[in-house]
């Protein structure tokens, strides 16, 4: 397991393989990987924290990766249901991505949820793994999130407090600008899709010093569309998306109900799309 100075970042030069032989994901639909659909896959997604393993497995020998987050999951959940399963696995690497479904609730408070945040990564750092946590981010590009970004921010700078006085790496999503763009986000216009999934591999790869050969991302150009167009589509955006949200809210129901952890267990790691999307250029979706 890698000392806490073995931890990398992106101002330490890079001299050697990176250290880690068991990293554990945990958190929701963003790290679970909703909006990269992938037919092989075992939840029928991909996502960033595939893409970050897939990366890491191929630069050392005996890598094993588990993701245990799901969909839907509150902050109080994700501490009460992955924390401890996640530390039984041993990892030497954990990513933690957590809050995001708490702020964009009306009543969501974030430095409440700030202190649940930092309970967990007291534990998560207790035996020595390298921690990486997340910003939120800067929502003020989506008119549909665009009133919460001061919570966002809130949520944000208690974040970065807590990672520097316990020592984790932050992959920082505010500052992700090229994702700040609704092609980078499936039709539910909440997850990200390929293309944004594939930017967060990017950026946490960075964050990590791991040299890597993925390729920035440019999505095709946004379709012309008249006033009438757009309304239409705003439309069925609501009635596919927005309504059903609404009503698993009053309903106490979650999109994770009923779902299971995708790889619970450490597992060697194959690679899903070998080749794609290191080879796409600029200009070419993945």
């Amino acid at each position: 397991m890698p000392r806490r100075d073995d931890h990398r970042t992106p101002y330490v030069p890079n001299a050697g393989p990176h250290p880690w032989r068991r990293y554990v994901a945990i958190g929701d639909s963003f790290t679970e990987g909703v909006g990269d659909p992938e037919p092989d896959a075992p939840n029928g997604f991909r996502g960033w924290a595939d893409r970050v393993a897939e990366v890491l497995s191929q630069q050392v020998d005996d890598f094993a990766y588990a993701n245990l987050a799901i969909r839907g999951r509150l902050i109080g959940q994700i501490v009460t249901e992955q924390v401890e399963p996640a530390l039984a696995l041993k990892p030497d690497l954990i990513t933690f991505s957590a809050g995001g479904n708490d702020v964009i609730r009306p009543n969501g408070d974030p430095d409440a949820i700030a202190q649940l945040f930092e309970d967990a990564v007291v534990r998560l750092t207790g035996g020595g793994a390298t921690l990486v946590v997340f910003t939120g981010i800067d929502t003020n590009f989506t008119p549909v999130f665009r009133g919460i970004r001061g919570k966002v921010a809130i949520y944000n700078e208690n974040i970065r407090a807590i990672a520097d006085k316990y020592d984790c790496i932050v992959a920082d999503q505010w500052a992700l600008k090229e994702v700040q763009d609704m092609r980078f986000f499936d039709d539910d216009r909440l997850h990200y899709n390929a293309l944004g999934h594939h930017e967060v591999a990017r950026m946490v790869l960075r964050a990590l010093n791991v040299s890597n050969d993925l390729q920035p991302m440019q999505p095709d150009p946004l379709p012309n569309r008249t006033w009438r167009e757009a309304r239409a589509v705003d439309l069925v955006w609501a009635r596919e998306y927005l309504v059903p949200w609404v009503l698993r809210r009053l309903r106490h129901q979650s999109s994770g109900d009923n779902v299971t952890a995708k790889r619970p267990d450490p597992l060697p790691v194959v690679t899903l799309a070998p080749g794609r999307d290191a080879a796409a250029p600029r200009g070419e979706q993945v």
